[in-house]
């Protein structure tokens, strides 16, 4: 497809720094696993943990999406779409599970991390979806803003959550 031309590097350096992150982010965890447990800790894990791996997969489905062969840009803009619909979702789900979680008192900085910029992230994605058809280059330029801002979302939360089990 004429449009996904330039793009191939970009999606393989993301999808693959995305992949590295998944796997660096399950050895974390197997790391920390001897750490004292907290109260509370599967909340608090699926609040603030889980969705740094969530994020990471969705940089890498979306770099799956636009490396695959498709003849037009439809197909791919419909898989886009239910996947920034779905992180809406479930970007909601996460504020009410850090909401409901009683092992640590969120600050600002995670609101901002686990929730606020993963909705405007996902929100890039399906609402680029959306225009792909009638202004498909800067629904390009929106879908990569988007997987960027995930990538860099899971960087900063993987490295928060490291320090915050090791110092505490």
């Amino acid at each position: 497809m004429r449009e996904l031309s330039g793009w191939e590097n970009f999606y393989v350096i993301v999808g693959s720094s995305a992949g590295a992150l998944i796997g660096l982010q399950f050895v974390v965890i197997t790391l920390i696993a001897d750490f004292p447990v907290v109260r509370d800790a599967e909340r608090a894990g699926s609040a603030f943990a889980t969705p740094t791996i969530v994020h990471f997969g969705a940089v890498l489905l979306v770099a799956a999406i636009l490396s695959a062969p498709w003849h037009g840009i439809g197909p791919a803009a419909l898989f886009l779409r239910a996947l920034g619909l779905s992180g809406l979702v479930y970007a909601a789900i996460v504020a009410r599970r850090a909401q409901q979680q009683t092992a640590y008192k969120p600050e600002f900085e995670d609101w901002l991390f686990h929730v606020l910029l993963p909705f405007a992230a996902y929100a890039m994605l399906a609402s680029s979806s959306f225009a792909a058809r009638s202004h498909t280059r800067q629904a390009l330029f929106s879908v990569a803003g988007a997987a960027l801002l995930l990538l860099f979302i899971g960087i900063h939360n993987a490295w928060d959550a490291l320090l915050r089990t090791t110092y505490l």
